[in-house]
């Protein structure tokens, strides 16, 4: 006898807010290319449009960036559907939603090269902070960052790794169709990742 209650249960299950984030140029716009071909929908305004840094597009959505200074009534649209927050606002989104955040780790020298290739295409000095110093901040910034998401009853964390998803992106598409619930297009996400994108290998 089927389950009345099975569709009812699944319908509220499906109403989380999906959140890639990480370190900037960590990978995340590859993951939101990955959730949008598995199907699900981005809140993105293509505001930030493609370019040599991001050829597959930026996936942003500009609003985020307010998050931090009360801008939230949209996250309740973002029900169902994915959107990229940066590691340092996450703790700005609002408690009273449900998060399953899909958080993106790089090798910090590979996040630190792609940095200095983007503010020197940018006009931008990009020797404003030694290298050393830039890492010795990011690492203690994602390890508050974790150990603040551990903390949240309200949000559930999956941590992927950047080369290991251009290693076997089957494998890790795999593991984040599991993490949000087994509906998605495990092959068509598996297909959007493109490894000669890895252009700053450790």
């Amino acid at each position: 006898m089927k389950n009345p209650f099975k569709k009812l249960f699944k319908s509220e299950e499906a109403q989380f807010i999906t959140v890639v984030s990480g370190l900037p140029r960590s990978g995340t716009s590859m993951m939101m290319k990955m959730l949008e071909a598995g199907g699900i929908l981005p809140i993105i305004d293509n505001i930030r449009t493609a370019d040599e840094d991001n050829p597959k597009g930026y996936y942003e959505f500009e609003r985020v960036k307010a998050i931090d200074k009360g801008d939230t009534e949209w996250v309740a649209d973002a029900q169902g559907k994915s959107v990229k927050v940066i590691s340092a606002l996450l703790k700005h989104l609002p408690s009273d939603h449900q998060y399953r955040v899909i958080f993106i780790r790089r090798h910090m020298d590979e996040i630190l090269a792609s940095q200095r290739k983007m503010l020197l295409r940018r006009g931008e000095d990009p020797d404003k902070m030694d290298d050393a110093e830039m890492a010795l901040l990011f690492e203690k910034h994602v390890s508050q960052v974790e150990t603040w998401l551990h903390s949240q009853p309200n949000m559930k964390v999956l941590y992927v790794h950047y080369s290991n998803v251009l290693t076997d992106p089957e494998l890790y598409a795999t593991q984040v169709n599991n993490f949000l619930g087994g509906t998605l297009d495990i092959h068509k996400m598996a297909e959007v990742v493109d490894p000669d994108l890895y252009r700053n290998r450790s």
